[in-house]
């Protein structure tokens, strides 16, 4: 696949940034080792920022200059490009979480930085005894992403827990509540479709509100949802759900129906323990990726006039394709 040129930042913005990344800043760097799906072209400039302040400084650096970013954090839910993505990437690692002392309420708010994994602050949280988050301990991802999609599993979500998100908006820091989110299932408003020329804004921490583990149920039911997802969900190179659930209804049910379970095109294969789990059995690229999404989207709307919709997020340049299928577009779609 064809790839345009590197974007070229001006050598003092490249000297800045540079200081404030964990270990310099790269120069076309490949992003599969940053993504749960192993699979990702190069950035032109990358960027790994382990602590807030740094983040905060880079963000309004960038605002002033008017240059390209994009904010990753776990890496989950997402397809990159093969061709990459171009301007910088910053990689999202502020993961310190503000547990509160000496606090003896049933409710405690504790702070997160978005960096955070989800999965281990649910963790955590269950060891200090606080109940809330035990759908969340297998679940892959960072906080900031969790809260972009409103993750969820077994009955709760993100929504279900979250107060306020502190978020870097049009060069500034704002305070965002719960009725400002517009969480619904696996939406929020930080993942409508922002406009080319605005940056989205982006969740630098968050506050959610747990309570007390007084039944002291949260560990039990951690380890039934572990033992679940372990039983019904494969271990392998994936981004998690790839399609959204239709309407009462399953998007693995409908894969699987429509016989494309173990289906594989390149080394991306239909996960044969779960049918909305592609997954990437060694090389696979996003352009094989992208195929079986087609065939998956193709088979389920031929056979069962259901469009099934992503759940994950295409990342980076898309321009020369591989596109998504539409019902619009009448050519057959193949395993090859």
């Amino acid at each position: 696949m064809q790839r345009t040129g590197t974007t070229q930042f001006p050598p003092s913005l490249l000297e800045e940034l540079d200081t404030l990344s964990r270990d310099g800043l790269h120069r076309r760097a490949s992003l599969a080792p940053f993504t749960s799906f192993r699979i990702g072209g190069p950035a032109d400039f990358l960027m790994i920022v382990h602590r807030q302040e740094d983040l905060q400084r880079t963000l309004a650096i960038l605002h002033q200059s008017r240059a390209p970013y994009l904010l990753l954090g776990g890496g989950s839910n997402i397809l990159v490009s093969d061709a990459g993505v171009r301007g910088l990437v910053i990689i999202n690692q502020c993961r310190r979480i503000y547990w509160p002392e000496n606090v003896h309420t049933e409710v405690l708010d504790v702070r997160v930085e978005s960096g955070a994994l989800l999965a281990g602050f649910a963790r955590e949280s269950i060891q200090r005894g606080l109940a809330g988050l035990s759908w969340a301990v297998s679940i892959p991802g960072t906080v900031g992403g969790a809260i972009v999609g409103n993750a969820g599993a077994h009955g709760g979500d993100i929504a279900s827990v979250f107060l306020e998100a502190e978020v870097w908006h049009r060069g500034r820091i704002e305070h965002w509540p719960h009725n400002a989110m517009s969480f619904a299932y696996r939406q929020s408003i930080l993942k409508q479709n922002w406009p080319p020329s605005a940056q989205p804004p982006i969740i630098l921490a968050a506050v959610f509100r747990l309570q007390r583990d007084v039944e002291g149920q949260a560990a039990v039911e951690a380890a039934r949802h572990i033992a679940h997802r372990r039983r019904t969900q494969p271990t392998d190179k994936s981004a998690g759900s790839v399609f959204r659930n239709p309407p009462n209804d399953y998007a693995g049910r409908l894969i699987e129906a429509a016989g494309l379970k173990g289906r594989c095109i390149g080394q991306a294969c239909i996960s044969e323990k779960h049918a909305n789990f592609f997954v990437n059995q060694g090389q696979a690229t996003a352009a094989d990726i992208m195929a079986l999404m087609n065939l998956a989207r193709y088979e389920v709307w031929r056979q069962f006039h259901v469009l099934l919709e992503p759940e994950i997020r295409f990342i980076g340049d898309w321009s020369n394709g591989p596109h998504l299928w539409t019902p619009g577009n009448q050519e057959r779609v193949d395993a090859s």
